[in-house]
């Protein structure tokens, strides 16, 4: 649990920071890491989060309805935070207060993404899965969260560069590693949280789930829109296409051998 909570805490933290001291980095080599995060977080949703829900759903329709209400749910944060958790940086020149109202905006939408995302590492290896055995009993297996982890580790790098890169246009730099931190502590809160009312017993597992189906919900609708961007003209790009495939190999493969 430390671990996790220094993983996420750091991994942010530095991606913020080399979008702060880089202020002149390459757009399509950040759109590169971005489709391979994207792909990344789309196969472990597909391989590892969505399987194990649907295994521990007593009622997989129910579930499937959670998992929308994620994905609505994320897009109306994107409203809030103007898409910067799927890597939408743009500048918001304008009158000193209308830039004061965006920063908030975008903090909340962003924070709550963050927060909602770091529940699913609570209990130490995050979702669990109701496995029944040759006597017909059944029993709660925890899966490794390694996978789990580096997939949001994946996404939290360029969700940080993109957030720094955003508030550099808005506010002036001395706010900006206030509001970086604020950011950074967002998912080690929800998965500290997570793990309290589970071990407190004040949240049930099927509970938990459906905030987990939730969450899913949101991956499936930031990684297919990072899809969407990276290609917004719909025109063929073999660099992207492979760097896709390369995030679906390793997915496939940590999930096979973690």
């Amino acid at each position: 649990m430390i671990l996790n909570f220094t993983l996420l805490f750091i991994t942010a933290m530095l991606a913020g920071g080399l979008a702060y001291f880089i202020p002149k980095w390459e757009e399509r080599y950040f759109k590169l890491v971005l489709v391979f995060a994207g792909s990344y977080l789309f196969a472990i949703t597909v391989l590892h989060i969505l399987p194990e829900l649907f295994v521990e759903s007593h009622n997989a329709t129910q579930m499937g309805l959670y998992i929308l209400l994620g994905f609505f749910i994320q897009q109306i944060l994107a409203l809030l935070s103007t898409g910067v958790e799927h890597g939408h940086i743009h500048h918001h020149p304008g009158h000193q207060h209308t830039a004061s109202i965006g920063v908030w905006t975008i903090m909340i939408g962003l924070f709550l993404h963050a927060f909602l995302e770091g529940t699913l590492l609570g209990n130490e290896a995050g979702l669990t899965a109701h496995v029944h055995d040759h006597s017909g009993h059944s029993h709660h297996h925890h899966h490794s969260g390694g996978n789990l982890l580096f997939g949001i580790l994946l996404h939290k790098g360029p969700e940080a560069f993109a957030l720094v890169a955003v508030l550099m246009s808005m506010m002036r730099k001395r706010w900006i590693f206030v509001l970086l931190l604020i950011f950074s502590l967002a998912s080690p809160l929800g998965m500290l949280l997570s793990n309290y009312l589970y071990e407190s017993k004040i949240l049930g597992g099927e509970t938990l789930n459906m905030f987990y189906g939730i969450v899913a919900g949101g991956f499936l609708h930031i990684s297919t829109t990072i899809f969407f961007e990276s290609s917004p003209d719909h025109r063929f790009y073999l660099n992207k296409v492979l760097v896709s495939m390369l995030a679906f190999g390793l997915a496939i493969s940590l999930e096979m051998l973690l």
